[in-house]
């Protein structure tokens, strides 16, 4: 299943979110800089796309339904963005051989911002993990937001797990994104059309879970043609370690990562060792950290963990 923001074609649990930005813009009080802030999976980069959407399709002949906040697919707009060939729209995001937004980016969009608009419709600028932002990075952006050129938005996503530039915050005005577990729940029934509970099993699912990556688990899954529903938390954490499926995939290490957090968080609750696994579990977060940060050897640390949490 395919949940990648810029080609998701219908919009789950945003509507008030939709709504409230959507008005602002309507009544010309839309800030050129917005931040839509939340967990890793909520769909925030899928509400940028359908605003950006609906704002520029305005006067297509298949414009955007915002009854049922679905684009059609052929519309004009959304094809131009898929084939990167929008002259309103402008994307960065972090390149797949590099760990951080690098200001040569920055650089090419202050290029493209300071161009002509052939047009009357609005520019938007849209920043994906602008917490992987860098220093040089986020000074740049910041000379260029502070004073923008006529008629263009910035909208900027951020994973609320990691930290931004207090600068670059303040600067924004942000929308805290949050589903209640229910939520997401049910908008990954929507998006499966099922019951994740029939897929999934429960000893995998946490509060933490959002939407996308309940559905990136079940996407794994179907890959790999492993069976979610018999195995336990402890049983894939193994198999993800053992069959070395995080190497070269952030995805899967992502999960990897909240399968051993949500470990510890089980453990914690029935263990009488409660000094022992805490030892284990700031020694992890440490250790992850640096691993992502200096580019360490993945395997081994996977595997001496396994090796201490797991017993073998």
């Amino acid at each position: 299943m395919n949940i990648k923001p810029s080609e998701n074609m219908k919009l789950y649990g945003m509507k008030k979110y939709f709504d409230e930005i959507y008005k602002l813009y309507c009544e010309q009080k839309m800030p050129n800089k917005i931040l839509l802030s939340g967990a890793k999976g909520l769909g925030k980069s899928t509400l940028a796309y359908h605003l950006i959407n609906c704002i520029l399709s305005t006067n297509e002949t298949e414009k955007y339904d915002q009854e049922m906040f679905i684009i059609h697919e052929n519309n004009r707009s959304y094809k131009l963005i898929q084939g990167r060939t929008h002259p309103n729209f402008y994307l960065i995001d972090v390149l797949d051989e590099k760990k951080t937004i690098d200001i040569s980016q920055i650089r090419e969009m202050i290029a493209y911002s300071n161009k002509s608009n052939f047009n009357n419709l609005p520019r938007f600028i849209l920043i994906d993990n602008v917490e992987n932002l860098g220093t040089n990075s986020t000074n740049a952006l910041l000379k260029i937001i502070e004073e923008p050129n006529e008629n263009i938005f910035f909208i900027l996503i951020h994973n609320n797990e990691k930290n931004i530039l207090p600068t670059l915050k303040s600067r924004c005005l942000t929308f805290k994104i949050h589903f209640t577990f229910d939520d997401c729940v049910r908008i990954s029934n929507q998006l499966i059309c099922g019951n994740i509970f029939d897929i999934i099993n429960d000893d995998l699912i946490s509060n933490y879970n959002s939407p996308g990556k309940l559905i990136n688990l079940i996407n794994f899954a179907s890959v790999k043609k492993i069976n979610i529903k018999d195995l336990s938390l402890k049983e894939i954490i193994k198999l993800l370690i053992d069959n070395s499926y995080y190497k070269k995939n952030k995805l899967i290490k992502s999960i990897l990562i909240d399968f051993i957090e949500l470990y510890f968080l089980k453990e914690y609750s029935i263990t009488s060792s409660k000094n022992v696994l805490l030892d284990i579990y700031h020694n992890f977060l440490e250790k992850i950290n640096n691993v992502e940060k200096f580019n360490l050897d993945e395997e081994s640390f996977f595997l001496q963990l396994k090796s201490k949490l797991l017993n073998g």
